[in-house]
Order: structure tokens, then C-alpha cells, then sequence
């Protein structure tokens, strides 16, 4: 049975689209909705999974990510 990775996504909308970022492996991806830019993202990352040496997957797999807020003056 594969093991399975709990990762970070971010989406945000760019233009008429949605761009989607997976943080701990620094792929992204695109779709015209937030279903398809993660569904498009979910496809790229488990291509990097299936073609990268593992060499390569260790490199790149960042073990922590956080997501944070801040709030600054503006003006």
C-alpha cells in the first residue's frame, strides 16, 4: 500500500483564474476555479511524485511550513 503526504496548499485567485501552490514542494499549478486549480495541482504533485528520484523528492520536501497572519499600518 502507497503512503500518503498531508501537504500545504494555497490558493488565490489571479486574474479570471485561480492559482494554486503547494508549499512544501514548491509546485503550482492553474485552473478558471479554486476545484480545478487544486485538482490540477493534486495531478502535478503526484506526477513530481511518480517521475522524481527519490534523491530528488527528499531535496525538495520542506519537512514544516507555516501559515501565519500579520497585521501592519498601512498609510
Amino acid at each position: 500500500m502507497a503512503r500518503t503526504e498531508k501537504l500545504t496548499v494555497l490558493i488565490e485567485r489571479e486574474g479570471t483564474g485561480f492559482v494554486s501552490h503547494c508549499a512544501e514542494l514548491d509546485i503550482a499549478s492553474q485552473g478558471d476555479t479554486i476545484e480545478e486549480a487544486r485538482a490540477n495541482l493534486i495531478e502535478a504533485v503526484e506526477l513530481f511524485f511518480e517521475s522524481a528520484s527519490p534523491t530528488e523528492i527528499q531535496e525538495r520536501l520542506k519537512g514544516e511550513v507555516y501559515i501565519s497572519s500579520i497585521e501592519v499600518a498601512v498609510g
